[in-house]
């Protein structure tokens, strides 16, 4: 096995991580929406971190070792059109998933605010901030655009 097909490997790996985090922030928006107190909104916290983490290593990986290999692999280009279609996208997923996390963190900040007033019964105004449906469609279009990248991935157009 050659250096690149490891670079190959981590770098569908990351890819990996980063739709496994998608789909766990899919699993806990489903489960935020429900959340009405700031305890249910807390105890997903590590899950949030966890899916951060996540992101991290899939945005990272696959942007490390994805120009890599358009570097190091013979019969491909920086400038290749699905390569550079596949660093827009990426830029783009990136932004969209920033502004998804500005949107689900102020439930968490909100539920934090409750709790340090001790207000720890169901309150309208979280269950409100907690679904959100800005955050909501903003990480469909992250979802969107991620199935897009990995389409190009794929079937390589202009190749």
């Amino acid at each position: 096995m050659s250096f690149d097909d490891w670079i190959l490997a981590l770098h569908v790996l990351s890819a990996f991580a980063y739709v496994a985090a998608i789909v766990l922030f899919w699993v806990l928006i489903a489960a935020v929406r429900r959340a009405d107190t700031p305890d249910e909104t807390i105890r997903m916290e590590p899950i949030v971190k966890v899916g951060n983490g996540a992101v991290a290593v899939g945005v990272g990986g696959t942007l490390i070792f994805g120009l890599w290999l358009a570097f190091s692999v013979g019969g491909y280009d920086i400038w290749d059109p699905w390569i550079i279609i596949a660093l827009v996208l990426w830029a783009v997923a990136g932004g969209i998933g920033q502004r998804t996390g500005v949107e689900f963190t102020a439930g968490m900040t909100r539920a934090k605010e409750l709790e340090a007033a001790g207000q720890n019964g169901p309150s309208a105004e979280l269950l409100a901030v907690n679904r959100t449906q800005r955050g909501l469609w903003l990480h469909t279009a992250a979802s969107v655009v991620l199935l897009l990248i990995l389409i190009d991935m794929i079937w390589k157009p202009g190749a």
